[in-house]
Parts: C-alpha cells; sequence; structure tokens
C-alpha cells in the first residue's frame, strides 16, 4: 500500500466518522480534516498536482470551515449584543445565539409605576418579559405583587386569547416588550426563532404552574 493510499483511506474515514456524528462542530471538524487529506492526496498522487481536484476541494474545505466558524461563534456569548448581556442568565435555556436573535426582536424600555400591561378580557398586543421592578396582578377579585423575572401576555401571545388577568407595574420597571403580531411573523418565518420563543415562554409557564400553590405566585396569564 502507497503512501497515497493510506491517505485516501484515512480521508474517507474522517469523512465516514463525521457523518456518524450528531455534534455538528465535531461533524464539520473531522469533514475539514478529511478534506486536507484529500487536498495532499490529490497533489501526491500523480507526477503532476490534479489542480481542478485540488481547488475544488478548497472550495469545499472553506465553506465547512466558515460555516464552522459562524457554528462556534452562534454558540459563544460574543454572539450576544453589549446591551442585552446581563439578560442572559434569565434565559439560560437557549444558545447564545438564538438568545441574540430573540433580544433583537425586542425594546428594552422602563416604565413608571402605575403602567398598565395587560387588561383582563382586552387583547394582548405585546409580550412583555419583567427585568427589573414589580408588577401587580390583578385576577378573580384577588390582588398580588410579583417580582421581576417572569413573562407577562405569554398565553396570550400562544393561544390569541385575551387576557385572564390585569397586570400594572407596582414600582418603575425595565421591561422587554415585543409586539406580538410582529413576534408570530417572525417566528412563522425562522423556525429556530419560533421554537426559542416557546422554549422560554414553556419554561416560565412550567415554573408558574409548580409555584402557584402559592397565593403570591402568578397563574400563567
Amino acid at each position: 500500500m502507497t503512501f497515497s493510499d493510506i491517505l485516501v483511506l484515512v480521508a474517507a474515514g474522517m469523512f465516514v466518522l463525521g457523518y456518524l456524528v450528531l455534534n455538528q462542530i465535531v461533524l464539520r471538524i473531522l469533514l475539514f480534516v478529511g478534506t486536507l487529506l484529500y487536498i495532499w492526496y490529490y497533489a501526491v498522487v500523480d507526477a503532476t498536482p490534479l489542480w481542478p481536484a485540488i481547488w475544488a476541494s478548497v472550495a469545499t474545505g472553506s465553506a465547512n470551515l466558515i460555516g464552522m466558524i459562524t457554528l462556534i461563534y452562534s454558540r459563544s456569548r460574543w454572539a450576544i449584543p453589549k446591551r442585552f448581556r446581563d439578560l442572559y442568565e434569565h434565559f439560560r435555556a437557549l444558545p447564545p445565539g438564538e438568545f441574540a436573535t430573540l433580544m433583537k426582536a425586542a425594546n428594552r424600555v422602563t416604565r413608571p409605576a402605575g403602567y398598565r400591561l395587560t387588561t383582563i378580557g382586552s387583547p394582548v398586543e405585546t409580550l412583555y418579559f419583567v427585568v427589573d421592578g414589580s408588577v401587580e396582578i390583578e385576577k378573580n377579585g384577588e390582588c398580588f405583587s410579583v417580582d421581576a423575572g417572569i413573562f407577562v401576555g405569554e398565553i396570550g401571545y400562544r393561544t390569541g386569547r385575551a387576557a385572564s388577568a390585569t397586570v400594572r407595574l407596582a414600582t418603575e420597571g425595565e421591561l422587554l416588550e415585543w409586539n406580538v403580531a410582529r413576534l408570530k411573523k417572525r417566528a412563522a418565518r425562522n423556525l429556530r426563532f419560533g421554537l426559542a420563543i416557546d422554549t422560554i415562554i414553556s419554561l416560565d409557564l412550567a415554573e408558574k404552574v409548580t409555584k402557584s400553590g402559592s397565593p403570591r405566585l402568578p397563574e400563567p396569564r
């Protein structure tokens, strides 16, 4: 067996291993190594390098390398805009890239005490996440306060139903706001974006259901 034979077999082995791996980064690394070995093979297999095959492999290898760098970047905290990095602790269930996409669709604002987020029986036009401050919830004749770190209007966003509670800011508060209509359109166009929203809302709902036995904690709205 010649050296060129070994090169092509090892290169093919890298591709086979890559196709068996589920991790996208590992897959791309294996394919990139395999591509380099194929380029080496095309350079030494004959007296004259096989330039068409070499340039074709360089093109595919470069595309793979760019995709790999993009993938690694999307999974790093560098993908998160600076103005939203302090919020990532609230959304750690999302990869940094998906979190960044979600935050780019949001408005980060400060609202005064008494600002109404939802009104019982009225359509939910804005989805909120309470970053700082507390909210006052009126539901079923009861009124109670809840601290920051929750979504408001999430059921209305997911189901299209009217709000089941009236929610106001009990203190001046910092909010993330998403227009429901625009958010739904964007989620429909981008499956990964839609799944990111569903993930964080589902976790928020699960936490609310878990804590719903306490009179001071909200049920889903």
